[in-house]
């Protein structure tokens, strides 16, 4: 699959990774550092380029860029009409302390009105970047944490559920893009635990129903 990363910071670095080494063909965009772009794609044995050139063509586009920077690649990138993508964005304010939407709408259906004719799907926006390494290094050995996706394009989160259980986790089914609503203050729960508590930060969860 032909994956276009947008963002170079932990969360898209450590994805591209993990799944160029799936044998994905991943091509990194937008850094204000474009060495870092190149030696991403070194690293990979991918590629490194504008958004428009990692768009372009894709299977599937990762959007993990700071919210602050959101409307800037999204000019970039284009409408990104008929494209999936997949968006692991938390709307943070300046320095990551609060969230700027809800809770009436969230950054999920913000992101669906910008681009309306994307396919927008949103998932690993609830786990730690820190957790992946860890988590795709026990893959083959269960149960696997959860990971919650959620979108209104069915095909767009087939994808998505693919690409989650590459990594390692199980993809946890959680409704529409309104999930964002609730799912995002999630992701501050997260990141309080995983950051703010002892232990490290490759946090992962998992939800079972008792019977």
């Amino acid at each position: 699959m032909k994956i276009a990363i947008l963002g170079s910071g932990r969360m898209g670095a450590t994805l591209g990774r993990l799944w160029a080494s799936c044998g994905h063909d991943v091509t990194f965009a937008y850094s204000r550092d474009r060495a870092r772009l190149d030696r991403l794609a070194k690293e990979t044995g991918g590629a490194a380029g504008s958004v428009r050139e990692a768009v372009d063509g894709a299977d599937a586009v990762l959007l993990a860029v700071h919210w602050s920077r959101i409307r800037d690649v999204l000019e970039q990138a284009g409408d990104l009409a008929g494209q999936i993508v997949l968006n692991c964005c938390v709307p943070l304010d300046d320095d990551d302390s609060a969230l700027v939407l809800g809770p009436e709408t969230s950054g999920a259906e913000e992101l669906a009105r910008m681009r309306p004719e994307a396919r927008w799907v949103s998932c690993f926006n609830t786990s730690p970047s820190e957790s992946f390494e860890p988590v795709f290094a026990c893959k083959e050995t269960g149960p696997r944490p959860h990971s919650i996706v959620y979108g209104d394009d069915d095909g767009a989160k087939d994808v998505a559920r693919d690409l989650i259980g590459d990594i390692g986790f199980e993809p946890l089914e959680a409704g529409g893009l309104s999930t964002g609503r609730y799912a995002e203050p999630f992701a501050m729960i997260t990141a309080v635990l995983a950051y703010g508590q002892p232990g490290g930060p490759a946090l992962t969860y998992r939800f079972d129903k008792l019977r």
